[in-house]
C-alpha cells in the first residue's frame, strides 16, 4: 500500500483519496443540490441547542415547556432557563473545562450552592447565588487545571467571581445578547409549536 504526501495525487483515475464535493452513489450528485426543508432546518437547530447543553429529549421539552408558559419571548427563556443550569453555570465561571465535566464533578459533590453541598447539575441558580468549589475540593486536578486554563477567557456579564477564582455569584438573570451560543432560537420555538 502505497501512502500519498500532502500535495501527491493518485496514479489512477478512481482515486480514493480525492475528496468530492457530493455523496457517493449513483444520484450523489443530485442529493447534493437538494435545499433542507424548514423543517430540517429547525431540528438541526433544536439539536444544536439540545447537544451544546448536554440535555436529553424529554429534559429539553420540559424546559421548552416551562419556557412557553413564562410570560416573554419563549426562546430567550428557553436559553435563559438553560443557561442557569449548574453544570453550565460552574462552567462558564471557569471551574471546570466542559460542560460535561462540570456535570460529572457535581454528580460527586464538589460544588456548593449558598454554603450547600448541591449534587444536581440540572439544578435552577437565581440571581444572588454563590457557586463555590468545596474546600476540600479546591486541590482537585480537574478543578485547578480548568481555573488555570479559564484565567483569560470571558465572564459573562451577569456572573461575578471572587478573587480566589473558586467561587461566583449569579449577579443577575442572563439576557439574550450576554448569551454566545450561536443558535436560532426561534427556529426551536417554531419546531415545538407546529
Amino acid at each position: 500500500m502505497r501512502l500519498y504526501l500532502k500535495g501527491e495525487r493518485c496514479l489512477s483515475a478512481k482515486c480514493a483519496i480525492e475528496r468530492r464535493a457530493y455523496p457517493p452513489g449513483a444520484r450523489g450528485q443530485a442529493r447534493s443540490r437538494r435545499r433542507i426543508s424548514d423543517y430540517g432546518l429547525q431540528l438541526r437547530e433544536k439539536q444544536k441547542l439540545r447537544r451544546t447543553y448536554g440535555v436529553l429529549e424529554r429534559q429539553f421539552r420540559r424546559y421548552f415547556a416551562e419556557a412557553a408558559h413564562t410570560p416573554g419571548v419563549t426562546g430567550e427563556l428557553l436559553l435563559q432557563l438553560l443557561e442557569r443550569r449548574l453544570d453550565n453555570v460552574v462552567w462558564r465561571l471557569g471551574l471546570a473545562s466542559s460542560r460535561a465535566q462540570a456535570r460529572e464533578l457535581i454528580v460527586h459533590r464538589h460544588f456548593t450552592v449558598n454554603d450547600a453541598v448541591v449534587d444536581i447539575p440540572s439544578y435552577q441558580v437565581r440571581p444572588g447565588d454563590a457557586v463555590s468549589a468545596r474546600e476540600s475540593s479546591r486541590t482537585l486536578a480537574p478543578i485547578v487545571a480548568a481555573v488555570a486554563a479559564a484565567g483569560g477567557r470571558r465572564l459573562p456579564a451577569w456572573l461575578q467571581t471572587s478573587a480566589d477564582a473558586m467561587r461566583g455569584t449569579v449577579a443577575a438573570l442572563p439576557a439574550r445578547d450576554e448569551i454566545d451560543t450561536q443558535v436560532q432560537e426561534e427556529l426551536v420555538v417554531e419546531y415545538y409549536s407546529r
